[in-house]
């Protein structure tokens, strides 16, 4: 389990919770602004400029109103902005590092509905923050430190559009495909889910020879996430096998996920993608370390594919900064999590959708092989998962009747699978979880230890 808990302003993934609520009110955000734009100028080295900090977002309703609090908050202390509007998530830590600014800041609630939104900040080198910067900005909030420190007359920050961030990241990504290639020919279909990336996607993709077709590009503020993306591909595979396409591709909200489809509509999981990159990575010298990293959440079947490819995988908690915390400990190019979150530290400082979509693609490319044939590289375990909400986030050991209930399942199991349970850092939420030999075990052994958890601590 994650080092989160319950009450505290960051999770794994940055502020996060329902739109004008809690810690998602245009008052917090302020705060954070204030507090973030506080820490800039504490490590702000450049006397000739003021610091700078550049603001994305995604298509919801609520950014709106927590770009402009943000805003607000950032320039009272004498700080500037940089509002890039809707881009993806990786988008902006790209944009940060490229603009030089000192700190980005992303108004999302990534795969989250509409109703929530979050917030996640960037260094000004393209890295999420570590948890000692989080807590310091926790501090300064909750320490109403900053209340009597203000900036006044020629010393209050400005903001500012910046008009062309959309083409900046759409050539950074572009360069990420290898020159000597080219889609020419290949018909793809893209789920943008109604977020970030339903721009630049298309652009991206037919720009680089593709015929695109894309769906869930009509963001009304409320449609994010909504039956599409990553979450949900029915769509996705409905499209693929009625235009005859050799691929699709699923983003979630904010598009550092990514999940694909092959040609006969069988969904692929970030699992099956780092399988498929991290071998041809091997087998073209690219994999330094012989290394990939997983989380605890990673399919057993990814696990014996790497065992069988001879690539060692090193096994973090859930969450993207911890597997890029064990990348740049390792030396790590490759890793992610099962729901897409897919790293390639060559290219990029965080799991960028668009990215790993161009990776997979490349060796489509390179090897002429369809995307279902790559994909037999691994051979998928039976896999349950239920979320339950929670009212509160015990110990998973002190959970009345749950270590028994594990225990039986497991002896049940009998070393061909696996039981995990753990929260999630982002919602009030356990995550149950089990791989089995086949559905019906898994299945039935999943919604026994839920039931467990539900009857102890659900709402």
């Amino acid at each position: 389990m994650n080092n989160k808990t319950m009450g505290k302003l960051f999770g794994t993934d940055g502020v996060r919770g329902m739109a004008n609520m809690g810690n998602m009110t245009a008052e917090q955000a302020l705060e954070i602004g204030r507090a973030v734009a506080y820490v800039c100028k504490k490590y702000h080295n450049d006397c000739r400029i003021r610091p700078r900090i550049v603001i994305g977002k995604d298509t919801r309703l609520s950014g709106y109103m927590l770009e402009n609090a943000l805003t607000a908050g950032v320039c009272s202390m004498g700080v500037d902005v940089l509002l890039l509007g809707p881009l993806p998530t990786p988008g902006v830590a790209f944009i940060t590092q490229d603009m030089r600014a000192d700190a980005g800041i992303v108004i999302s609630a990534s795969h989250n509905p509409y109703h929530d939104n979050g917030i996640k900040i960037f260094s000004r080198t393209g890295y999420k923050l570590p948890d000692a910067e989080e807590e310091e900005i926790e501090k300064l909030i909750s320490g109403r430190t900053l209340r009597d420190i203000r900036s006044t007359e020629d010393q209050i920050g400005k903001a500012k559009r910046i008009d062309d961030a959309a083409g900046r990241y759409i050539v950074f990504c572009k360069n990420t495909f290898p020159e000597n290639l080219t889609l020419d020919g290949m018909k793809i279909v893209l789920d943008c889910a109604n977020g970030a990336s339903y721009k630049v996607a298309p652009t991206i993709f037919s720009e680089l020879g593709a015929e695109v077709a894309a769906i869930h590009v009509e963001p009304d503020g409320m449609n994010i996430n909504a039956g599409c993306g990553s979450q949900h591909t029915q769509d996705l595979r409905a499209k693929v096998l009625a235009t005859g396409a050799d691929v699709g591709l699923a983003f979630d909200g904010d598009a550092d996920r990514l999940i694909a489809v092959d040609e006969t509509g069988a969904e692929l999981s970030g699992d099956q993608i780092i399988a498929i990159c991290a071998a041809q990575m091997k087998k073209s010298g690219q994999l330094a370390n012989n290394l990939v990293v997983g989380t605890v959440m990673a399919n057993v079947g990814f696990l014996t594919a790497m065992k069988e490819q001879h690539i060692d995988v090193a096994v973090t908690q859930v969450g993207d900064r911890y597997v890029l915390e064990k990348m740049l400990a390792s030396g790590a190019v490759i890793g992610g999590e099962s729901s897409g979150h897919i790293i390639f530290h060559k290219h990029h400082s965080t799991g960028d959708g668009m990215i790993a979509a161009l990776q997979l693609l490349a060796i489509m490319r390179a090897t002429g092989k369809p995307l279902s044939g790559l994909a037999k590289i691994m051979s998928v375990f039976p896999q349950r998962l239920i979320n339950i909400d929670v009212k509160e986030k015990p110990p998973v050991e002190e959970i009345t009747g749950l270590p028994a209930a594990v225990k039986k399942a497991e002896e049940e199991l009998g070393g061909k699978g696996r039981v995990l349970i753990r929260y999630s850092g982002t919602q009030n939420m356990c995550r149950v979880m089990v791989e089995g030999p086949t559905d019906e075990i898994t299945g039935r052994l999943a919604e026994t230890l839920a039931g467990v958890v539900r009857s102890a601590i659900g709402e």
